[in-house]
């Protein structure tokens, strides 16, 4: 029997894999589950992901474009230094934090996980960089990494309280650490 041809197969499984973090964790997360969820044999699943860090290594980096694209899209360049970077960045948690929260939280465990697992370090670290770069844009690079620390307190509390975001405070918590 000829091969069907699958140009999207390690996509979805990927996106299954994404799908089974964020339903059963990562502990629920095995060949045989993500082949199942994404409704392909086990063996495509091994074929594509030698291993299951590689798999959650390929599910990290993709999860990781839902905050950085949100920032991206929200926190516009300003050569004149003049706008209002806290309230930008307040807007963008709003609108992260206000979308899928099951998104958020699949994100927030993938990137937690890194440490206890040494390969998705770089992933993280390489989220971590770019993030900082996008607000090095408006800001120095002490400020940017500060500001990524309190946003990322900010979510990880409203995550973790089951809690409401608060676009005010977060505002004004994020102003405070703006020179």
């Amino acid at each position: 029997m000829p091969r069907r041809y699958d140009p999207d197969r390690r996509r979805r499984i990927i996106d299954a894999a994404i799908r089974v973090v964020g339903r059963d964790g990562i502990s629920g997360l095995s060949h045989r589950s993500v082949a199942a969820e994404a409704d392909v044999p086990l063996g495509s699943t091994t074929y594509h992901f030698a291993t299951l860090e590689e798999l959650m290594v390929a599910a990290l980096r993709q999860a990781n474009e839902g905050f950085g694209t949100v920032l991206a899209e929200r926190l516009p360049e300003s050569g004149d230094g003049r706008g209002d970077l806290a309230a930008d960045l307040a807007r963008a948690l709003g609108a992260w934090l206000g979308g899928d929260r099951t998104g958020v939280e699949l994100e927030y465990e993938l990137y937690l996980a890194a440490l206890r697992r040494p390969a998705l370090r770089p992933v993280a670290a390489e989220w971590t960089e770019d993030a900082a770069a996008l607000l090095e844009r408006r800001t120095d690079p002490v400020t940017a990494r500060a500001l990524l620390a309190l946003m990322d307190g900010i979510c990880l509390q409203v995550l973790l309280t089951g809690g409401s975001y608060d676009e005010a405070y977060a505002r004004t918590v994020l102003a405070r650490v703006i020179p």
